[in-house]
Parts: structure tokens; sequence; C-alpha cells
């Protein structure tokens, strides 16, 4: 039996505002990404689209400041193959009230997502070193490292020349790459034992390529450095994956894991 003073209303907030989100977006002009427009924003959160060739690719949301966050990217990107940052290009919007709590960048991927947009998030874009966990993972064809993998050609500027400790090269080196560097003892006292090893640098730039093979070069067996699709780690032990895209040990490089004792 039909009432003519009542029916059924699902109330969907959070469509709403993933809606009124979008809407805005919409609305805005991209502007390419370079550090002259990222610099303009104001010092506000929010959230934030990214564009390659016009067609959105990423959406994500500042938490700080949405220069600080364009920046990385920024940095990112031009540390990788296969891609230009004059394809690229970005929109912004300032999102202060209830920052936290409406979760702004989940409402907008969805809404992006469910027209089949923003193919890099859940995808491996993010700034955040993977973790140790994700060293064997073996990334899917489609993954971001995959389709747009570290430069090895990078150039490092600016070295610090003379005579110092391995320690002191390897952070500078962490700090200049645009992609992850992770090495054994990173950030704990341990990281001590690179200061045993004394290095001299007489250029002031060299290559990724040509750093992995030089500190490489400079630690006893087992150290290894393993280059994966988006980042380097190096450790005092046996590395291997599915996925990596080259091996420094002892100053040489290879395409493939060497068998033991060659």
């Amino acid at each position: 039996m039909s009432l003519e003073n009542h029916a059924e209303f699902k109330l969907s907030i959070t469509k709403a505002l993933g809606d009124q989100l979008a809407m805005a977006l919409r609305d805005l002009s991209p502007a390419p990404l370079t550090e002259g427009n990222i610099d303009l924003l104001p010092r506000h959160k929010g959230v934030y689209q990214l564009f390659r060739h016009g067609d959105p690719v990423y959406i994500g949301k500042a938490d700080a400041t949405l220069a600080q966050r364009l920046n990385k990217h920024h940095k990112k990107l031009k540390g990788r193959e296969n891609i230009h940052l004059d394809w690229m290009s970005f929109k912004a919007l300032s999102v202060d009230e209830d920052f936290a709590a409406v979760a702004p960048e989940k409402l907008l991927i969805d809404r992006f997502q469910g027209d089949g947009q923003a193919p890099w998030n859940e995808n491996g874009f993010g700034i955040n070193d993977p973790g140790v966990e994700r060293d064997t993972t073996v990334f899917a064809d489609d993954h971001f490292d995959q389709l747009y993998p570290a430069r090895l050609d990078w150039v490092i500027s600016d070295l610090p020349q003379g005579v110092q400790s391995l320690r002191t090269l390897l952070k500078f080196v962490k700090v200049a790459l645009p992609y992850t560097f992770r090495y054994a003892y990173n950030r704990t006292k341990k990281e001590s034992y690179y200061d045993q090893f004394e290095v001299t640098i007489q250029q002031s730039e060299m290559t990724a390529d040509e750093f992995f093979r030089f500190v490489s070069a400079q630690l006893p067996d087992p150290w290894q450095v393993m280059i994966l699709p988006g980042y380097a780690v190096m450790y005092p032990k046996e590395l291997e994956s599915r996925s990596a895209r080259k091996y420094y040990i002892a100053g040489e490089e290879f395409l493939a894991k060497p068998a033991a004792g060659s």
C-alpha cells in the first residue's frame, strides 16, 4: 500500500561533497607543472589534480601546503624515464575547513575513478618510500614505476669534492636523487658504519649510474646495490628481485644477477 505522505530518501553527503569538489576543479584551467606556477600558490593545504597531455592521471591532498606537495611531485617526475615535465599540468583547490574529517582527496578519487580516470592513484605514484617489504614485489606492466622508471642517467650536481667519509657522500646523494635511495643503517646509530670508508671525489658531477657503480666498489662483500623500477636499495646481503633492472656489485654492473662465485 503506497502512502501519499511518505517516500524513501537516501542521503549521501559524501557523494554530494565529491560532486562539489569535482565541479570546483572542473571550473579551473590547468597550469603547466613548473616551479614558477607552483610557487604562486597560496600557502594553504588542499587537494590537487595532475594531468598528463591534458588527461587527469592523479588526485592528491596536501596536509601542509599545496606548493610543498606539488614540488615533491615535480622533483619525482624530473627523475623518470618516458615522461617530460612539459606534458604535465595541474589544478589545485584550497580546502581548509574540516580538511581531515572529510577526506576530500578520497571523495575525488572515488568520483574520478568511477569515470575511468586518475590511473596513477593507488598505482605507485606516491612519494613515500614503499618499504623493504616491497623490494621483492613483482610490478605489473601498468604500474607507474614500470611505465616511468627511475633515470639512471640523472646527473647528480654539486658533489662534495675532496677526501671525505662515505657517510657524507651517501647522505648528500640521498637528498640529491629525485627518487628513493634506501641503504642499510640509514637514520640509525649504525649509520656511523660508513665513517670507516674514506673516499675521494674529484669531479663535481656524476650520473646516478656512475655513483652506484662507484659506491658499490667502496664496500666489501656481500654489499650490493639493486635498482628496482622506481628506486634503489643498498644492503650487505644477497639482493634479488624479479623486478630488478640492474645490480651493482664490487664496482661492476649486471643486468641479471650473477651466479654465485662469478
